[in-house]
């Protein structure tokens, strides 16, 4: 008979009470696994999407995501003419609040060429922008549908296509619009500023100024050599794809993913703890019985086997309705949560490995238990 099993449906009710509420805890922890892993997967997914191998934005900086980066606009014909590049095309980001039809949104504006790299990569619905004026791509996450319209400003934007997974490192979902749109926009005086610079005798401020230049390659270019080379322009800055990758997670997230890294490691401890204190009171409460097998000649291992049996069997069930919590309700979380077969593996070794040290006290203590407390009153 197995002894754990028998304790086990003798106190079934508060058994599972206790496990649910273990799970619970558990839960929170594996969400921030999960949250950890979903920054990093947004902080690259706008880059991913755009598949550049080359980055080219203002010298000195290390924009556009990391630094502001402002550079001519005609800089795109001259990467285009670099050798190994197959296409190049300008790029605007900017974020921004919008006025939509369920409240005031806001987004990172992404503005690019149609026809040219920058622009989404897969549309879930509608199409993608073409040569008309105050048109827009959504990223689903803005809860916008077709034919759906945005103010930025004055200018008022139709939907006219849908997208998913586009959001920033900052997880605002991503509004794709038309460079010219989007440089009207960003770069464009208000009217009284342009007045008040006129009359100043400023020069007309233009808005040809893009935040950087994307550039996909042909197979087999060498980027290491196209950085160099626009390298040495004195007035520009080049990134490889995988530079940029780069800069995005040490630079731009890295703090967050070190803050959510230190609460998983404190929830994790918290767990261990809380695990440790409960089956230490579950040995407690079962002292006589224990007495009563060391009485009738049971070995340590047995006594062993019945504590550890018991933590795992609650770190197990535990971590089942952790699971099952937590894809219940992912998808409701403002931030992607991002948990595969790894995490979830490893988070299960953890557990195991925090329910196998929380049993050690409990089982020190069990067979210290003196025999005779079975003949106690």
């Amino acid at each position: 008979m197995n002894l754990a099993l028998a304790d086990i449906r003798h106190g079934l009710g508060r058994f599972l009470l206790t496990c649910l509420g273990v799970g619970l805890l558990m839960g929170v922890a594996l969400s921030m696994v999960g949250i950890y892993q979903g920054l990093v997967r947004e902080a690259l997914a706008l880059t991913r999407s755009l598949d550049a191998g080359l980055w080219v934005v203002e010298a000195g900086t290390r924009g556009p995501f990391a630094e502001a980066s402002r550079i001519p606009g005609d800089v795109r014909e001259m990467v285009a003419r670099l050798p190994g590049v197959a296409a190049a095309g300008s790029l605007t980001l900017r974020t921004a609040e919008a006025d939509g039809p369920t409240g005031r949104l806001r987004v990172q504006v992404v503005g690019y060429e149609p026809g040219r790299p920058g622009g989404p990569a897969l549309l879930t619905q509608g199409r993608g922008l073409g040569s008309a004026r105050f048109e827009a791509v959504a990223d689903a996450r803005t809860g916008l549908t077709l034919g759906a319209t945005l103010m930025f400003g004055t200018d008022r934007y139709r939907v006219v296509g849908l997208t998913r997974g586009m959001v920033a490192s900052g997880g605002d979902p991503v509004v794709f619009v038309g460079l010219r749109d989007s440089q009207r926009m960003q770069f464009r005086l208000a009217p009284a500023a342009a007045r008040r610079a006129e009359a100043a005798g400023a020069p007309p401020a233009g808005t040809d100024t893009v935040n950087a230049i994307v550039a996909q390659l042909y197979p087999g270019a060498d980027a290491a050599a196209l950085t160099e080379a626009v390298r040495r322009w004195k007035h520009l800055t080049a990134l490889s794809g995988p530079e940029q990758e780069d800069l995005l997670t040490r630079s731009v997230v890295q703090r967050a993913r070190i803050q959510l890294g230190m609460f998983t490691v404190v929830l994790l401890f918290v767990s261990g703890v809380i695990i440790a204190l409960i089956i230490y009171t579950m040995t407690m409460d079962k002292r006589r019985e224990i007495a009563t097998l060391k009485l009738i000649g049971a070995p340590d291992s047995t006594i062993a086997g019945l504590v550890l049996q018991q933590a795992m069997l609650l770190g197990g069930l535990g971590y089942a309705a952790a699971v099952a919590l937590v894809f219940s309700v992912r998808d409701h979380f403002p931030r992607a949560v991002e948990l595969g077969v790894a995490e979830i593996s490893v988070m299960a070794g953890v557990i195991a490995a925090i329910c196998l040290l929380a049993s050690l006290l409990s089982i020190r203590t069990a067979l210290r238990v003196d025999a005779q407390q079975a003949l106690g009153g």
